[in-house]
């Protein structure tokens, strides 16, 4: 595993690197945070408080054709009426991001882990790598999000 510092590295809004489509829609794109065996993982989020705003942002992050393509968009959001997740293919993946932002205490907002297959199944490490993403995320946007 080691962490990208390539291209594909986004940024936190209000920081160096950050992507002015992204930051207008208020999606947050931290790009490529980490590669493990070949695959890659992103995570982006940003404020939601329902169904259908999530579904506008997974639409605004899928408009960038690597996202589009990839093998697998994970999320998770914590709405005033709940929990939603959809693991998009990667079982349980979905969970793990929930129980993470449940453990934050992380209201009104979506975060989806991004990854591209590299070729070479991760078995349980898949999940050490979500978790991994949703922490970066965390970390990166403390100060710039409302929870």
């Amino acid at each position: 595993m080691s962490k990208d510092k390539g291209p594909d590295a986004g940024g936190v809004l209000g920081a160096p690197g950050v992507r002015g489509a992204a930051e207008e829609a208020g999606l947050i794109k931290l790009g490529v945070v980490l590669t493990d065996r070949g695959s890659k993982y992103a995570v982006s989020g940003a404020g939601v408080r329902s169904r259908a705003e999530v579904d506008a942002v997974l639409a605004r992050l899928k408009e960038d054709r690597s996202y589009a393509r990839a093998t697998h968009n994970t999320w998770a959001a914590i709405l005033p009426t709940g929990g939603l997740k959809a693991d998009d293919g990667e079982s349980g993946a979905a969970m793990v991001i929930l129980r993470m932002m449940e453990r934050e205490g992380l209201q009104d907002h979506v975060i989806i882990v991004t990854r591209w297959y590299g070729g070479k199944k991760l078995g349980g490490d898949r999940f050490r790598r979500v978790q991994d993403a949703v922490r970066a995320y965390v970390d990166a946007t403390a100060g710039h999000r409302a929870t």
